[in-house]
């Protein structure tokens, strides 16, 4: 049996990574993160963990620590939101592009300017490119799963990549909801210790770390990334079977809710899923077919499962709580309909970019979304497909 807690977002993040008990901790504050590694400081300071606990100046020190540390040989995880994740930048591609698989909690939050400390998944759209894998939770007790996970994958010699776990600025990471935690000696055993193969430190392999690496070599190593990438959705599914045996809880590359005979769906992410539920058990009570997909698994994104999913729907909207600002539709919208067209699955689609910068998104927002689709059912060319949701004016 597990042990039944009430914890906010962030208190779950630290509690996973209590659990963990990573050999580095490198952060620098930031909301609404700075709750993590000020939670974890404190298991660091009482002694319930051995971890080294490395206060920088700065979120790109954090990701260069991080880095340092991965690459003699050690586990690292830290924590960050918004501008900090845009100042790790230069470091973020650095940490995949040398296949460090460093574990980092996201709370989402719009990037600045101008400043707002508030929820959307511009943050993590800003790097969705830069070769970490992208996991995305609906609830408190997703994202402490998904870490629970996260090292059990990163550290997969097939895969070898850093792995960013994402949430919802204060409306998860605030948030008090019931959660089910595991027992210490059981997330122990299920993670596992860490014994990478090539590290620094190993004095009976001298190597060295982030070479000059031109014409000759580059293009190669890119695609051996890229080939990493294709291998963690293999990795993903089996961790995540193993995980379901342990705790009882199922995780796929994304949740298919009422989706058996829907007409009209809904394609999003995070814990809009979760309002987006509520309004499909409405409408299902009325007689209405209707579904969503929340995709949990970004990156690598499950083009052929997702695909294949929504081949039998009539219409499907999908919502980006960022805007790409190109004219064309959000990143995850992109990636659906490329995933449809891909696969020779032509269903009507149409994009809303929506909650920016915390802007609340009501059930009455999401009713009026599959409201819109009935006019897109049975059209083969869509007007406007490029939406905002919930914008004043």
């Amino acid at each position: 049996m597990g042990i039944r807690e009430r914890l906010s977002g962030n208190e779950a993040a630290a509690i996973a990574m209590k659990q963990i008990n990573p050999d580095v901790v490198a952060a620098f504050p930031i909301t609404p993160s700075t709750e993590i590694p000020q939670y974890f400081s404190t298991f660091v300071s009482n002694g319930q963990v051995d971890t080294e606990f490395v206060a920088v100046e700065s979120e790109h020190s954090a990701m260069s620590a991080c880095i340092g540390a991965e690459a003699a040989g050690a586990r690292a995880m830290t924590a960050t939101s918004a501008n900090g994740l845009s100042l790790m930048w230069e470091m973020i591609y650095i940490a995949s592009s040398l296949r460090l698989p460093i574990v980092l909690s996201l709370v989402n939050r719009a990037v600045s300017g101008p400043l707002n400390i508030h929820n959307d998944h511009s943050d993590a759209m800003g790097v969705r490119d830069a070769g970490w894998i992208m996991l995305f939770s609906e609830s408190n007790q997703e994202a402490y799963d998904n870490l629970l996970m996260a090292h059990r994958i990163a550290e997969h010699k097939d895969v070898l990549l850093p792995l960013m776990v994402c949430q919802d600025g204060f409306i998860t990471s605030h948030s008090i909801e019931n959660i089910e935690l595991l027992e210490d000696d059981k997330v122990k055993a299920f993670v596992g210790e860490y014994h990478p193969e090539h590290y620094l430190l190993n004095e009976k392999e001298p190597i060295a770390i982030g070479p000059l690496d031109l014409q000759a070599y580059l293009f190669e190593h890119k695609a051996q990334q890229g080939n990493a990438m294709k291998a963690a959705k293999k990795v993903i599914a089996e961790v995540s079977k193993e995980f379901e045996a342990l705790t009882g809880r199922k995780y796929e590359f994304f949740e298919s809710y009422k989706m058996e005979d829907a007409e009209r769906v809904i394609v999003c992410m995070n814990s809009t899923a979760g309002t987006t539920k509520a309004v499909v058990d409405e409408l299902r009570e009325k007689g209405e077919k209707v579904g969503l997909i929340k995709v949990r698994m970004f990156r690598p994104f499950p083009a052929e499962e997702i695909a294949e999913a929504l081949k039998g729907a009539k219409a499907v909207a999908v919502l980006d709580k960022s805007d790409s600002l190109n004219g064309a539709g959000g990143a995850l919208f992109e990636d659906v309909v490329s995933a449809m067209y891909t696969n020779n699955i032509h269903v009507p689609t149409v994009n809303y970019v929506y909650g920016i910068g915390g802007r609340d998104t009501t059930t009455k927002e999401i009713n009026s979304v599959y409201s819109d689709l009935n006019s897109v059912v049975g059209n083969d060319k869509v007007e406007n497909p490029y939406r905002y949701l919930g914008l004043r004016g």
